[in-house]
């Protein structure tokens, strides 16, 4: 009988390393991150939303996207530990995951419709938003067979969004493209050291994101 290895354990200071990382770089600030991007480097594109701002540039669209996408999952999950639906917040059981999917996949799911509805907002940038709503469908029905990994499957998102502004808009975005190659192996790497998820279950998140986003490109982009 083949022996099976044991996880390999690493020092405090490192896994206290991964864990703030788990957290810094948790694929629920990806929306608001990616939202920030885009008017910042393509402002041309989302003047309707400029004209909106009330405080600060773009102050409307930023609160819109953190209210829908960040703290509303973030009030199911916490509702649910609260009902003692779900152990940890965390998440780390496959079944406690499925009620924060849903949810997640409903709020996401809104901010593209009403993107696309309201027909101010670019075409890539709904895209992107598609792409989240096709990744979390796809994690949601690979939950009932493996714990894939959503920190992956958020940067993926990223790593597809950067390839698609690329090659379809012909867009230079390199020096971006770089550095969220280094952010997600950041990711994936604190979830492998926290003993959070398997290889397999790590490169099954990326290639999740970045599919996911070319065919949301593909249709709407």
């Amino acid at each position: 009988m083949e022996e099976q290895k044991a996880p390999v354990t690493f020092s405090p200071a490192i896994r206290g390393t991964a864990s703030f990382l788990s957290y810094l770089l948790h694929p629920l600030f990806i929306p608001l991150l990616i939202t920030f991007l885009c008017v910042t480097a393509l402002p041309e594109y989302f003047g309707a939303f400029g004209k909106e701002s009330v405080r600060i540039p773009y102050d409307m669209l930023y609160a819109r996207v953190a209210v829908t996408c960040v703290l509303f999952p973030l009030l199911v999950v916490a509702l649910a530990k609260a009902l003692k639906i779900v152990d940890d917040v965390k998440l780390q059981d496959r079944q406690q995951r499925i009620i924060p999917y849903v949810a997640t996949i409903i709020f996401y799911f809104w901010a593209f419709y009403t993107f696309k509805r309201q027909g101010v907002s670019p075409d890539f940038f709904n895209a992107f938003f598609l792409g989240i709503f096709i990744a979390i469908v796809i994690s949601f029905v690979a939950n009932s067979f493996i714990k894939i990994s959503m920190h992956t499957v958020g940067w993926g998102g990223v790593i597809g969004f950067m390839l698609c502004l690329m090659w379809g808009m012909g867009l230079n975005v390199s020096i971006p493209l770089a550095l969220t190659f280094l952010l997600a192996g950041l990711a994936g790497t604190s979830r492998l050291v926290l003993n959070a998820h398997s290889n397999g279950e790590v490169w099954l998140g990326f290639g999740v994101g970045i599919l996911s986003q070319v065919i949301a490109y593909l249709i709407v982009g």
